[in-house]
This record gives structure tokens, C-alpha cells and sequence, in this order.
């Protein structure tokens, strides 16, 4: 993959050909260099199993080889010149496309093996285990919303054979008006954005538990982060807020609502997580146990007579 965006980035200089209305090279380029942070997370999660690494290491290698088909017939198709997702204008088109959908559902059930291998080891604290395996699962997710892409729009259930099946952009054709570098619909829904944001949960809730980690240990104002319940809460705020706007923006996207344009219903939700979540990482740093000297434990109660022992 990273061979691929290197080729994919000269691609992006030297071929000016434009597809749906993006760089034809633009699309290899991302996807090369999502793998690489998705890959090189999946083996960092592989490397913490004390038991079952056997399976895990087949299961890795499956998500590897499906990935690597996947970017070899994106790659076929950018060289041909023509579009690899959702394509069904001809037989050859339509059969790359099918190929691309078996791989990326082995993909997913080979990352499902691993997120059940997380789910039940014991690895190392128990802040970290929780992001691990919470991060797998919303990550998961994530890849799930592709499955959503592939269903035929309203234009296309109305045409009797279409050349394309399936669409990225929800509510407005894909090709249109789009944000710099991701291309992400500015007119109308993108379900791309949260597949992207669900996906990588594997890398970015991880690295916030070990950038609070280092932090910890530099600033004052951190050092109850060091407490074990406290880790552990925060994990579980940052994950719960993490999946909460993941739902979020597919919910936006399906409704037909660009990103940057959010309504009322979007942003009260927004402002629902903002707030819960600051309350909930405000309740993490709470004490965990009073600072003052433990209470004198309470003094035996005097022995009773069988007689009051009944009465009782």
C-alpha cells in the first residue's frame, strides 16, 4: 500500500484525466493510504493476543490479500480509465465490481475474527483493552456503511440499465460540487464521511489514550490520569462520544445532508454529545477516593441473648 500511494501520488502529478468529477488517481492515492494506517493498526491490536495468535495471524493475512485485490482492480480500472465502484456498464466493468464486493465482505468478517480475538483476551491494562476492543468494533461499523453504497438510487431503479449502480453521495448524483482533498458531496449526503470517521476509530481512539498517557506524566493538572478507574472511565467516554457522532453523521448523510451543512435536528444532536460528554469526562477526573483519613471502622454491635435473637 505504501508502494501504491507513491505511484498513486505521481499518478495525481503527471495524468490531469478527471473521473466523477475527481482526479482519476485521487481515489487509489486515498484508499493506499487509508490501508496503511488501518493495516498498521490491525497488527499493533494482533501483537497484544496472548492466545490465539495463530488464528489471529490468519485472519490478519486474509484482511492483507482482500485488501490488496481490492487496490490491484481500483488500480486496473484508473489505468483503463474508467469507474471501478458500482460499475456495471459492461460485462468486464460489471464482473471487476462484483469481484471488489466478494473481497471487501471477507475483508470484513476477516477484521470480525479479529475484533471477537480482542473481545476476549486479557491485554494489558484495562483502559487500553477497553479502546481496543470498543475501537474494533465502531471501526466495524464503519466499514458496514459501504454496504449502503451499493444500493441502486432513485434515477437508477427509474432507468431500465443503468451503467451505474450504487452511489457514494445520497440525494444529489456523485461528480458534483465536492470538499478539496476528500471529495465529499458539499450539495447533499455523503456516506462517505462516516464511513472514513468509523474506520478510523481503529487509529484515533487509541492514540487519544496514549497521548493522554504521555501527558500525564509531563503536566500537573493531568497526574490523576495515572489512576487506573480514572483511564478506564475516560476510555469509555472517549469511546462512547467517538460512536455517538459516528451514528450521527450517518444519519446526516441518509437524510441527504451535506457535512458542512448541518440543520437543526444535526446540530441539537451535536450539541447533545458535546454536552454529555463533557459531563461524563468531568465525572472520569472525580475523586476516587476521599482525601481525608479513613473513617474508624464501626464498633461491634454487643452480643444478644437467644431470646432477643428470636424476637428479632
Amino acid at each position: 500500500m505504501g508502494a501504491l500511494a507513491l505511484v498513486s501520488a505521481v499518478g495525481l502529478a503527471v495524468d490531469d484525466r478527471i473521473l466523477v468529477g475527481a482526479p482519476i488517481w485521487a481515489k487509489p492515492f486515498k484508499f493506499s493510504v487509508s490501508f496503511v494506517a488501518y493495516a498498521l493498526s490491525l497488527a499493533w491490536m494482533l501483537s497484544l493476543l496472548p492466545r490465539g495468535r495463530r488464528t489471529g495471524w490468519w485472519a490478519g493475512t486474509v484482511v492483507a490479500v482482500a485488501s490488496a485485490v481490492e487496490m490491484a482492480l481500483i488500480t486496473l480500472q484508473v489505468v483503463r480509465g474508467t469507474q471501478s465502484h458500482f460499475n456495471q456498464a459492461t460485462p468486464f466493468d460489471n464482473a471487476v465490481f462484483q469481484i471488489m464486493g466478494g473481497t471487501v465482505v471477507v475483508l470484513w468478517l476477516g477484521a470480525l475474527v479479529i475484533a471477537l480475538l480482542l473481545l476476549r483476551a486479557r491485554i494489558l491494562d484495562r483502559a487500553t483493552a477497553r479502546v481496543v476492543r470498543l475501537s474494533s468494533l465502531i471501526a466495524l461499523a464503519g466499514a458496514a456503511v459501504g454496504f449502503l453504497m451499493v444500493r441502486p438510487t432513485p434515477e437508477q431503479l427509474a432507468s431500465d440499465d443503468p451503467p451505474i449502480v450504487g452511489a457514494h453521495s445520497v440525494g444529489v448524483p456523485d461528480g458534483g460540487p465536492s470538499m478539496p482533498v476528500t471529495g465529499w458531496a458539499t450539495t447533499g449526503g455523503d456516506l462517505r464521511v462516516a464511513h472514513f470517521f468509523g474506520m478510523h476509530a481503529l487509529q484515533l481512539l487509541p492514540l487519544v489514550l496514549l497521548a493522554l498517557t504521555a501527558l500525564a506524566a509531563r503536566s500537573p493538572r493531568l497526574t490523576r490520569f495515572a489512576d487506573e478507574r480514572v483511564r478506564l472511565r475516560l476510555a469509555l467516554t472517549a469511546s462512547a462520544v467517538y460512536a455517538a457522532v459516528f451514528v450521527l453523521l450517518t444519519w446526516q448523510a441518509l437524510r441527504g445532508q451535506a457535512l458542512l451543512a448541518p440543520d437543526g435536528a444535526t446540530l441539537a444532536g451535536a450539541g447533545a454529545i458535546a454536552l454529555l460528554g463533557a459531563a461524563a469526562t468531568a465525572f472520569s477526573f472525580r475523586r476516587t477516593s476521599p482525601g481525608g483519613p479513613s473513617p474508624a471502622p464501626p464498633s461491634p454491635a454487643p452480643p444478644t441473648t437467644p431470646t432477643e435473637e428470636f424476637s428479632a
